[in-house]
Parts: C-alpha cells; structure tokens; sequence
C-alpha cells in the first residue's frame, strides 16, 4: 500500500498493484492480522481522532474505529483510489479519503493519533510528508508505525523475485536506498526523519511477528504482488509456467502443513507531537 507519489506513486497504486491488493484483499487481511492486532492495540479508546496513514483496504482503519469510545473517528487515507473504494465497501463506522499524504492540506489540530500499519515507506520525500502529518496532529498526538526492517532479515519477502530472476531479467528492482518497502530498514535514517519533521520522544523497537496464510493461495500470492506480479503479466503463458514452477519450490522452507508460515521482520515506530514538558499558549 502506499501514501503518497513514490516508488511508482499514483499511477502503480490506482494501476496493477492496487488492483491486485483489492483482488487479494482477503488473504492480505488474514495474512497481517497479527500486525493489525500489534498496531490497533496500541491506540488509547479515548482518543477523539485518528488517521491511519496508507490505510489500503481499511481494514486496521475499520479495527480502530471499532475500539474508539462513541464519539471517536478513525479516518483512513491512501493514494489508491481502488484500495480506498474497497476501503468504503466495508459498510463500518470508519471514514475514507483518497489522498496524497505529502501534499493533503490537513486541518490543523485534527487528530490526536496517528497510526500506519507498513504505509509510510513510500514517500518521495518523508520528512515533508512527517511535518505534513505533525501539522494535522494535536499537541499531545501521538504517532505509531510499522515498518519493514532490512531487506536481509526477511527473506521470504524476496523468495519469489530470486527464483524468478534467470527467468524475467527486467523485473524491477528493489530500491532499499529510496521509497519502497525497505526504505525504513535503517532505524537511525527513520530517527533522523522524525526529528527533522518536528516529532519527539522518538522510539524504535525490533518486533518479530509470525504471519500466516493457507498454502492454496501461495501461486496466487507470488504471481500478483511484488517484482514478479508487476512484471508477470508483460511474460508469455510458457514464461509463465517456468516461473511459477521455479518459483514454488522457492517456499518450500515456509510451508508448514496447510499454511505458509513466515516471520516480519519489523520496527514498531512510536513518536509524540511534542515533548512532555512542552507548552502551548
């Protein structure tokens, strides 16, 4: 999911790849449950107001405005005008906006809580987005993310575009050093984001959390999302039939009985608005 206009912005968010986030929205939901479960548990039910950043399909949006005290709102918010019209079909008591994040004009003081859940590594240019995000924040907001740890600590996340190479020399590449999924591996180049973006009380914990979904959705999981399922559909139907028999065995080491097993590697980001001894007139 994304928030803004990086690694691919807009046009791969509202093209190949939140369509296929909507199409798999189900086994994405199953597949993260434990890191929604890790994020929404951190949000105080008396909050009056949270934003979850790069809300997707909505559905940790949906969990948070759940658990809020009457009264409450959880907004969610994502560039992909799909992932959010999937997002508004839930039906449940949470609010939708497609927008860009980095360059949304955010009403000063509205949320008093803001959370992501692997939504916040795409941006072009964070520290302009996190600043964006402060100035929608009250002075005792508090900010919470997951991101994704370094590329090396989770393998199965690049099990399949390995396999797959000798087979589709132009998949994309990973941008460990620019936005994408690892570009908040480093916890001191995430420190120093915050604290140019005006949060304080930063802190980065390592979480290892064990994600699972059922072994019938593997070919389709590896074949529609990441490198090999943007570059998949350019392949001929014989290329086609190499790669997932290449790239099946690559998950061998995950299969455990009916399910694909595997562990997030992850950091759980929190930061505050301002700093406790802070006043405001």
């Amino acid at each position: 999911m994304s928030s803004t206009t990086g690694y691919g912005g807009a046009t791969r968010w509202n093209g190949p790849s939140g369509q296929a986030w909507v199409q798999l929205q189900s086994l994405m939901d199953g597949m993260y449950r434990p890191l929604e479960d890790l994020l929404v548990g951190t949000v105080d039910p008396g909050r009056r107001g949270v934003l979850d950043v790069g809300c997707g399909t909505g559905v940790t949006t949906v969990a948070v405005a759940e658990r809020l005290a009457p009264g409450g709102r959880c907004v969610g918010v994502d560039i992909s005008a799909s992932m959010i019209a999937a997002a508004e079909a839930r039906g449940a008591g949470a609010e939708f906006l497609c927008a860009d994040v980095q360059e949304h004009q955010w009403a000063a003081d509205s949320f008093d809580t803001v959370i992501s859940r692997f939504g916040v590594m795409f941006f072009d240019d964070p520290v302009r987005a996190f600043s964006n995000l402060r100035r929608a924040a009250t002075p005792e907001a508090d900010l919470t993310f997951v991101a994704w740890r370094a590329i090396e600590e989770n393998p199965f996340m690049t099990a399949a575009e390995r396999a797959a190479a000798p087979l589709l020399p132009n998949l994309p590449p990973r941008r460990v050093e620019g936005p994408g999924q690892f570009a908040f591996a480093d916890a001191a180049k995430v420190r120093t984001i915050l604290d140019a973006a005006g949060w304080a009380g930063i802190t980065i914990d390592p979480v290892d959390v064990e994600c699972a979904f059922p072994e019938s959705d593997l070919v389709g999981y590896f074949t529609r999302l990441g490198p090999v399922g943007l570059a998949l559909p350019d392949a001929d139907d014989p290329i086609r039939t190499k790669v997932i028999d290449a790239v099946r065995p690559a998950f061998a080491p995950y299969v455990k009985g009916s399910d694909v097993r595997f562990t997030a590697a992850c950091w759980l980001v929190r930061a505050q608005a301002s700093a406790p001894s802070a006043t405001y007139a």
